[in-house]
């Protein structure tokens, strides 16, 4: 099966269908390198500072660095696509109320760095054998650079979705999502991948965002990684897209069985926001 690649013109519903389908799609140039370029600009410092990983998986020669909603405004625009927000929604809501952002990273795969082992984003929760026609999970990977197959593009295997779950699939079996900078790579949490290596003397970047039912913990904690003093300065749908709201009838409520988003209303009228 080829990957498939959608026009930035497409709908959430078109993108949903090919996730549905394939378990993964490309869109090509949805933003503009302009976008992609201050979203760098913004998290540079950030991803200076940030140590490599300690083992195969996150990546001996790659960096990963989180907290973007806190630390860049431009990136909230890529966060909260509507095309995108809107195909995950429905992926996702076929097995829950709502959806949640799961994590934000900028991954900067450098130099030399080996090809990540292949694996299911879902597997982040402790392996749980979800249904297999449960999707729980849609992740987003955002071309901050350009993606080519030396520089250590995504690795993916359409139609993997539909797999048995555990399975060791050989590198052989992946293509390269290659992409230009402004594009993004949609797959489900079900779907086998893995970051490429990188033979080149370049690092490639890309951005990372991911969804998941509002049911499920969140891989990145949304709370410390922006509290509510950061919470609070944010467009209110983001806000909520993040945890600040309820994720259904009896989950995520504080206090009196208060909706969180009522917190964040409390602390701007306190500090005049």
């Amino acid at each position: 099966m080829e990957l498939p690649r959608l026009k930035k013109s497409s709908s959430s519903s078109e993108v949903a269908q090919a996730l549905k389908e394939a378990g993964c799609v490309v869109i090509e140039r949805l933003v503009s390198e302009e976008l992609m370029s201050q979203v760098g600009s913004e998290l540079k410092p950030f991803i200076h500072s940030t140590p490599f990983g300690p083992d195969s998986f996150t990546g001996k020669k790659t960096k990963r660095t989180g907290s973007l909603i806190a630390r860049s405004t431009s990136f909230h625009e890529l966060a909260s696509h509507p095309t995108i927000v809107g195909a995950s929604r429905e992926v996702i809501c076929q097995t829950a109320t709502t959806i949640q952002i799961h994590l934000t990273q900028i991954i900067e795969i450098g130099p030399g760095s080996d090809a990540q082992p292949i694996h299911r984003d879902q597997w982040a929760w402790d392996s749980f054998p979800f249904p297999q026609d449960w999707e729980v999970e849609v992740s987003t990977m955002w071309a901050l650079t350009d993606f080519t197959e030396e520089n250590g593009a995504t690795r993916v295997i359409p139609g993997s979705h539909l797999w048995e779950d555990k399975l060791r699939p050989p590198f052989e079996e992946t293509i390269p999502a290659v992409m230009p900078s402004g594009s993004v790579l949609l797959y489900t949490g079900s779907l086998y991948h893995g970051g490429g290596e990188n033979s080149t003397t370049e690092s490639r970047t890309g951005v990372n965002v991911d969804y998941s039912a509002s049911f499920l913990r969140q891989e990145e904690n949304q709370y410390l990684a922006c509290p509510p003093d950061v919470a609070a300065r944010i467009d209110p749908d983001l806000a909520k897209l993040i945890g600040y709201s309820r994720g259904s009838y009896a989950l995520g409520y504080f206090g009196d069985l208060q909706d969180p988003i009522e917190a964040l209303d409390t602390f701007k009228d306190t500090n005049n926001l």
